[in-house]
């Protein structure tokens, strides 16, 4: 699927829609300017192309419970697509696992990992590791102070001059 050709408004709208996913439609025209009815027929074009794909409240984590972010890096022992299958399948599963990137370098995946504790962290290690999904070897790197994550994907900058 081609994705449909943006210009300045519907980038105008995706930021907006990022920062506040519960604007009215009334208040989107406005911040885009254009009248009502043509900003939300835009708005329904993105949601249709797939573009927009969904909207979600940002939780406050750090304020329900105490929290351990740590970033993992994880090589297999085989690399046929079975392998690679099997450990997706289980990331997948695992709540605690809350980003997954296939990576190029000196190790296959890299992983967030959001846990009560360094406890909580090492226990859900072990139990991956019991489930013999095919870890070979794992880097651990706590998080100690976030200095930036972005919610708002730049996505004017991302897009740019296309042709």
């Amino acid at each position: 699927m081609t994705a449909p050709k943006l210009d300045a408004i519907d980038l105008k709208i995706l930021d907006a829609i990022q920062r506040d996913g519960r604007i009215t439609k009334l208040k989107l025209a406005e911040m885009v300017g254009l009248s009502p009815t043509p900003c939300w027929m835009r708005l329904a074009r993105l949601e249709k192309a797939g573009i927009i794909s969904g909207y979600h409240g940002k939780v406050a984590v750090r304020l329900l419970a105490p929290v351990t972010t740590v970033l993992m890096e994880v090589t297999l022992a085989n690399h046929r697509q079975a392998d690679f299958d099997r450990f997706e399948r289980v990331v997948r599963d695992t709540p605690e696992i809350v980003a997954c990137w296939s990576v190029g370098g000196g190790v296959d995946y890299l992983l967030k990992v959001m846990a009560r504790d360094i406890d909580a962290y090492q226990r859900l290690v072990d139990a991956l590791l019991e489930r013999e999904i095919g870890i070979d070897r794992y880097f651990t790197y706590i998080v100690t102070k976030t200095v930036k994550e972005e919610a708002v994907l730049p996505v004017a900058e991302l897009v740019g001059d296309r042709p």
